[in-house]
């Protein structure tokens, strides 16, 4: 399946819940763009924005040599170095500076663009113009668990945004056969990544776009399982939904599925894939409630399974008891108004 790039770019931003930060910063996008001179568009463009409104500063813990006292003295240090007699100290003291784990990742991002084959001239070039703007700050060896020690505040929307865009650059780029080079691997292909994007895209898209349900979350469903023993529960698998969305009278809950073929083949004919389809009910059946105020609600609540269209549209309607549900596919390909549209469209009955 090809998604046009532009689309991907939507994608990612509602899945980072990210659209204000899409606006501002925005790209050209034509069908020469690849998804590597797509994040380095983004990333230029996001730093552009950044430097205007200034980058940030925070007061750095440093430990330096200095003339006289600053802080706090490390004699030990100082002592086994024999500087007091060049009156000089080794000291521990804060530094206001940009120096900061956010700007050193943008950094280490730039840097690693430079050095990734089939990059467009142009797009380094620009690179290299934002790499001397950051002199003061050194780079660092980026990994996962990096991305998550980024602590953000109210005022770093933009932050947030370029550390995403950091984040999937590093996921996308591997080592080179060549010494310090790397390669760019189009995660599009990746059928697991695309699942979790694709999920995390329709749960925002929803929360951002439909008005009618006031709940839009990933739910834990309990197993309505009778006299268990607590031994025998901690076996059990958790249970948790893509999407629900809820208001006061009604309940939807939606299972979205990334893959290359929507349905599979039996003998040559096109089945619904069994395991969704058991995994939907089991969260339909499971999440029925006896309370007086949420039994009307979650016992005819409506389940769908959401595919991305592959070669046909799918709209299939099944009922169990007060149960509907539905197979349902929003096509990648089309232009994003009908991509939204449809989206719309799948929750309104």
């Amino acid at each position: 399946m090809q998604i046009p790039i532009e689309n991907i770019y939507y994608l990612l931003c509602y899945a980072w819940n990210s659209l204000e930060e899409k606006g501002r910063v925005s790209v050209s996008i034509d069908d020469k763009t690849t998804l590597l001179d797509l994040f380095a568009k983004v990333l230029i463009n996001g730093i552009k924005q950044l430097l205007k409104r200034g980058i940030d500063r925070n007061y750095v813990s440093e430990t330096a040599e200095i003339s006289g006292v600053k802080g706090k003295l490390e004699l030990a240090q100082t002592l086994k170095s024999n500087l007091l007699l060049q009156q000089k100290t080794i000291c521990t003291f804060d530094e206001f500076s940009a120096n900061i784990l956010p700007n050193q990742i943008l950094v280490s991002t730039i840097l690693r663009l430079l050095k990734t084959q089939n990059l467009d001239n142009v797009l380094k070039h620009e690179l290299r113009n934002l790499q001397r703007r950051f002199v003061e700050i050194e780079p660092i060896e980026l990994h996962h668990a990096i991305f998550k020690n980024v602590n953000f505040h109210r005022n770093s929307l933009i932050y947030n945004f370029l550390m995403n865009v950091c984040e999937i650059i590093y996921d996308s780029t591997l080592p080179a056969e060549q010494e310090s080079k790397f390669t760019f691997s189009d995660f599009t292909r990746d059928d697991a990544r695309m699942n979790r994007l694709f999920e995390n895209f329709v749960r925002n898209f929803y929360a951002i776009e439909q008005k009618e349900f006031s709940i839009v979350k990933r739910e834990n469903i309990e197993w309505n399982f009778k006299n268990v023993s607590e031994e025998s529960l901690k076996y059990l698998p958790q249970m948790q939904t893509d999407i629900t969305l809820e208001n006061e009278e009604q309940k939807i809950i939606i299972d979205a599925k990334f893959y290359r073929e929507t349905m599979t083949l039996h003998y040559d004919k096109e089945k619904i894939k069994s395991a969704n389809l058991y995994q939907l009910f089991s969260y339909l059946l499971n999440q029925e409630s006896d309370g007086f105020k949420t039994a009307l609600k979650t016992k005819s609540a409506t389940g769908i399974l959401l595919y991305p269209t592959i070669e046909e549209e799918y709209d299939l309607q099944f009922a169990y008891h007060e149960h509907n549900i539905y197979i349902r596919t929003v096509n990648l390909n089309a232009h994003w108004r009908d991509i939204a549209a449809r989206l719309q469209k799948i929750i309104s009955f």
